[in-house]
């Protein structure tokens, strides 16, 4: 019940974030939901209550899973705005990144070591990435959105967890990618959103994790 109470308290103010910050930097997106937006908006209620639910199985009546629990509704915030808009706010991709450091003070989810690592070369790896692809393409692969939230990841999962995340994020992708293109809705060298698929991969990296051994206050 309190994974409840908790999802719900946190699920409607971050749907208002996901309708606001995409407009702050992009006006044009206009002033009034659309109804896919208010049909998602159902959607990321129904998934972070999900979440939250699994989140309390997964490392019981303690503050890890309360921080679980943020942590997912947080990603499922960003998803939404980058399958919706193409933007990754920093409004919450860097909370989330010294959110994730602070909790791991204590070694919670990952080590603090292995998290100041893991932000660094989350952010640096993906940037490596797009500077080589820009290098041969002279086009950005990926926006800085993207190397900010896997930072985030890295500073909650540690370092060791990112060429897992990398990899799974990158074949979902790939697959959905395809799927569009035979559909005809993706046409050859169209940019997509990769931050859902991150996101999505980092819940369920920090799901999988053995119980934490301390809580993080």
């Amino acid at each position: 019940m309190t994974a409840v109470v908790f999802a719900l308290l946190i699920s409607f103010p971050l749907s208002k974030l996901a309708f606001i910050l995409p407009r702050h930097l992009d006006p044009s997106l206009g002033s009034e939901p659309t109804s896919g937006h208010r049909n998602l908006r159902a959607l990321f209620v129904l998934l972070t209550l999900s979440s939250a639910a699994v989140c309390a199985w997964r490392f019981g009546a303690t503050t890890a899973s309360l921080a679980a629990m943020g942590f997912s509704a947080c990603l499922l915030t960003l998803a939404w705005i980058d399958a919706e808009t193409g933007f990754l706010p920093d409004a919450l991709t860097l909370p989330l990144l010294w959110t994730g450091l602070l909790v791991n003070i204590n070694g919670t989810f990952a080590s603090l070591a292995d998290a100041v690592i893991g932000a660094a070369a989350g952010y640096l790896s993906l940037w490596l990435l797009n500077a080589a692809f820009f290098a041969f393409t002279r086009r950005q692969g990926m926006g800085r959105g993207d190397f900010k939230l896997l930072a985030a990841l890295g500073a909650w999962l540690g370092w060791t967890s990112l060429p897992w995340l990398l990899l799974v994020a990158s074949v979902l992708a790939l697959i959905v990618a395809f799927a569009r293109r035979l559909a005809g809705r993706l046409q050859a060298g169209e940019s997509f959103s990769f931050g859902p698929y991150l996101a999505l991969t980092g819940i369920a990296a920090l799901i999988n994790l053995t119980p934490p051994i301390m809580p993080f206050f």
